[in-house]
């Protein structure tokens, strides 16, 4: 008596939470979506359907008087992300060239 297995993948159910936690990590996290669903073994594609299904349910809100799809604030959210880390180089690089001209000459320097 043989048994034949099919080496598929088995469609996966996962709870409520547990993609609430997912969409909510693609959202505020400065890695990718690619990244985000590598780590947590889920496909890029699921996570696309549950960001789209998180979203439908977030009422619009308004920025600046100006009214925004929770879209629009995603790609908000993402932008301001980037000039934040861009912001934080700059400041890290005025940093270090503060501390090099705050340095007392050396005596061999003169």
């Amino acid at each position: 008596m043989s048994i034949t297995v099919k080496n598929s993948k088995m469609a996966r159910r996962y709870e409520e939470e547990f993609k609430r936690q997912a969409v909510e990590l693609v959202i505020h996290s400065s890695k990718t979506q690619t990244q985000i669903a590598r780590e947590l073994g889920v496909s890029e594609y699921s996570l696309t359907l549950w960001k789209r299904d998180y979203l439908g349910q977030v009422k619009p809100a308004q920025l600046d008087g100006e009214q925004l799809s929770s879209e629009q604030m995603l790609d908000k959210i993402r932008q301001l992300q980037k000039e934040n880390e861009y912001l934080k180089r700059q400041r890290e690089i005025l940093k270090k060239a503060m501390s090099i001209l705050g340095e007392e000459p050396h005596s061999g320097m003169r």
